[in-house]
């Protein structure tokens, strides 16, 4: 009789066999670690009887873990029942993993695309690289309008002599 535990064992050689990637082997064996607390003894014992009751062992999962969503709940138990079927074909005897063919996964181009266009609208805060302004704003209200002038900080005696005369000639006496 096949035990629950034998299941982390197997996904363990799975993967040094590299017939699981290590972030499957990681989800499945999430999967088993939230399957394994509402397991009683006896299912403990057997592979075959945590199968035959996966509805029962669900239902006292969802009840469980009311915080979680039915999908990723729903993916776990996907989970579970893979890493069964996979046991039971190529765990029980380790030779016949030799003969199994692991799936390669290929991302979809529609999500990469899809990313990438996500990526350019992200924006995470103002530019740090924004311009510091390198001169004095003077704002002068008229009774025809208003009027702004930009003098540069830096500016030479002679311009400031030109600028205090432009600004005079304004005057009205």
């Amino acid at each position: 009789m096949d035990k629950f535990i034998n299941l982390y064992d197997f996904i363990d050689f799975a993967k040094a066999n590299r017939k699981y990637p290590d972030s499957i082997a990681n989800n499945l064996k999430s999967a088993l670690k939230i399957f394994e607390k509402e397991l009683n003894a006896e299912e403990l014992k057997s592979i075959d009887m945590v199968e035959d009751s996966i509805g029962e062992i669900f239902r006292s999962l969802v009840i469980a873990n009311k915080n979680k969503s039915i999908v990723s709940l729903n993916a776990y138990k996907a989970r579970l029942l893979k890493v069964i079927k996979d046991y039971k074909k190529y765990g029980a005897e380790p030779s016949k993993i030799e003969n199994w063919v692991a799936k390669i996964r290929k991302s979809t181009p529609l999500l990469i695309k899809k990313d990438k266009i996500d990526k350019k609208n992200i924006i995470l805060s103002n530019s740090i690289n924004a311009p510091v302004e390198n001169f004095h704003k003077i704002d002068l209200s008229f009774d025809c309008g208003k009027a702004q002038i930009s003098i540069p900080k830096n500016i030479s005696l002679k311009d400031a002599k030109i600028v205090k005369a432009v600004i005079d000639s304004l005057t009205i006496e």
